[in-house]
């Protein structure tokens, strides 16, 4: 059926059902991630190093994905980066060792950070502007929906066959969903400048030809998302462990997390057009504060599940923020433009993972305390830099 819609829509097709298929198998197990590496014998700072070289990866990857996505084309580009994402998905499997998973995490983010200029080129490429928003806030209840339907369901298999055995099982099941994914792309996606997008501009001559509005919202951006690598890693394991929650309850808990920021998403793309693109990003960068704090605080499971909840109202303000960059940026650099701007958030929240687990060592609650801080120092900042800025609007 694919074959009769029309080429731009067929792509933002192709490219929903990869988001989908991909995101429904990674999220059976990804929430997990952590048990799964402190039952293969990795320690507290090694639960935060792994954070911090997700993050590191999560940086590195923006701009060669970017770059890939100007150079050879979308579809080319992300047929690479499901084939990566596969190979790590089996590293995983076969892992008997925590550094095997570490080693994993290389061809896992191939996908998860490589591919992200890919959508953002897709969209803006097949889009016209008054029409991202909403295409951004489908986006991301396609990577969603998932996280309400395979959180649970991980937890039951942990539940039922054990942390290892279960989080295995799961990732055979990615496994089958990325070869799916990989065949609709192959056939599904047409591309026909492939090759024609690319110039000689430099990573430093994209990041100088970025508005300052922009610069800006990536400098508060930063705050946001440092402060939530700080806790990130430890949320499962402060729950799980020091509120002696079980596997199988949190995940009905990052369900309802995820179930929230679905339920946001189509208002907040329409509300873009009304309101503007400040007021959501701030009520997103807020919940991005609260969050850990209230997690902090929760002392029972109807306490946490009111945690949770402010943990979905994050995504409010993200189909205007990311609408906004896209706008911003120029149509031949689409790709690389997106890549730096992600490249450099994301290298910049490196270091959070390992601060985190260092917290942690000390005592359990003080990354989701410090993590509270530095979101509220980037909520903060937000407000105040672009209060007279008529570009982010």
């Amino acid at each position: 059926m694919i074959r009769f819609i029309p080429p731009s829509h067929r792509n933002v097709a192709v490219l929903a059902a990869s988001l989908f298929g991909l995101a429904l198998g990674e999220e059976l197990w990804q929430a997990y991630i952590p048990i799964y590496l402190t039952a293969l014998g990795a320690s507290g700072l090694v639960v935060g190093l792994f954070g911090s070289l997700r993050d590191l990866l999560d940086s590195l990857y923006q701009y060669p994905g970017g770059w890939l996505a100007d150079r050879v084309g979308r579809r080319r580009a992300l047929l690479i980066f499901t084939v990566l994402a596969l190979s790590g998905y089996f590293t995983y499997a076969i892992a008997r060792h925590w550094s095997i998973v570490l080693l994993g995490l290389f061809g896992v983010m191939a996908w998860k950070s490589g591919a992200f200029p890919t959508t953002f080129a897709v969209i803006g490429d097949s889009l016209p502007r008054d029409r991202r928003a909403m295409a951004f806030s489908v986006q991301s209840i396609l990577v969603r929906v998932p996280r309400v339907i395979g959180a649970p369901l991980g937890g039951l298999l942990i539940a039922g066959l054990g942390i290892v055995t279960g989080v295995r099982i799961a990732l055979l099941v990615t496994m089958a969903l990325a070869l799916v994914v990989l065949a609709v792309q192959r056939y599904g996606y047409r591309d026909p400048a492939a090759g024609q997008r690319h110039d000689s501009t430099s990573i430093r001559a994209i990041f100088a030809g970025m508005p300052s509005s922009l610069k800006r919202l990536l400098v508060a951006d930063c705050l946001a998302r440092i402060g939530e690598g700080i806790a990130t890693s430890f949320i499962v394991l402060f729950v799980t462990g020091t509120r002696h929650v079980s596997a199988a309850e949190y995940g009905v808990l990052y369900a309802v997390q995820q179930a929230v920021s679905i339920a946001c998403y189509l208002p907040a793309g329409r509300l873009t057009a009304v309101t503007g693109r400040r007021p959501l990003v701030t009520i997103s960068f807020v919940f991005f504060a609260a969050f850990p704090l209230v997690v902090r605080l929760a002392t029972g499971y109807p306490a946490l599940m009111a945690a949770f909840v402010a943990g979905g109202l994050k995504e409010f303000g993200e189909p205007a923020r990311k609408s906004l960059i896209v706008d911003l940026a120029p149509e031949v650099q689409r790709g690389r433009a997106v890549g730096v701007y992600y490249g450099i958030r994301n290298l910049l929240v490196v270091p959070a993972g390992i601060v985190g687990g260092l917290l942690w060592q000390r005592a359990h609650t003080l990354p989701l305390e410090v993590a509270a801080a530095v979101g509220a120092i980037g909520t903060v900042v937000f407000v105040v830099t672009t209060r007279r800025d008529s570009e982010v609007v």
